[in-house]
Order: structure tokens, then C-alpha cells, then sequence
């Protein structure tokens, strides 16, 4: 039997897990220290807020679409995780 709930949980295990590696990069950046550290530790703050949100607005406007609670969720995922990967591939660059 196909659970969609199951596979979205591992949709968001694969994200955490990407999430990570953009965690062990963005310390290394901050390590760094300088303009370039602070330009990242700012960037960190406000992109997280923007991310949320957005995932927010998403979700509440598939819900209020009369979308199922698994559509807001896989909506609201799938924002974060693009967002996750942009900061994967910006920061694994030299």
C-alpha cells in the first residue's frame, strides 16, 4: 500500500539531510571571518525569513484552495528545498 504521507516524510529527510551540508558550508564560510563572513551571516538571517514565509503563504494559499493538508505540506517543502539547494550550489563555488 502507498502512503503519500511516507513519501513526503522522506522528501523532507532528504532535505534535512542536504540541509546539513549547507550547514557544514556556511560554518566554513563563517570561520572565515572578514566582509565575507558578515555578508553570509546576514544573508543566513534574512534568507531564512524569507523562506519561511514564503512556505508559509504557499501552504496557506493551497489550503485555502481547498487543497489537502498533503498538498500544503509537499508545497511548502518543495519552497524550502529549492531554497536549500540555491544555497548548496552558491556556496560549494570557490
Amino acid at each position: 500500500m502507498y502512503n503519500p504521507w511516507l513519501a513526503l516524510s522522506l522528501k523532507a529527510v532528504q532535505m534535512g539531510v542536504e540541509a546539513q551540508s549547507v550547514i557544514a558550508l556556511r560554518m566554513l564560510r563563517l570561520a572565515t571571518g572578514g566582509a565575507r563572513m558578515e555578508a553570509e551571516a546576514s544573508r543566513m538571517v534574512t534568507e531564512k525569513v524569507a523562506a519561511a514565509a514564503e512556505a508559509q503563504a504557499v501552504a496557506a494559499a493551497s489550503a485555502l484552495s481547498g487543497g489537502s493538508p498533503l498538498v500544503a505540506a509537499s508545497k511548502a517543502l518543495r519552497v524550502v528545498k529549492k531554497r536549500v539547494r540555491a544555497n548548496k550550489r552558491r556556496l560549494s563555488r570557490h
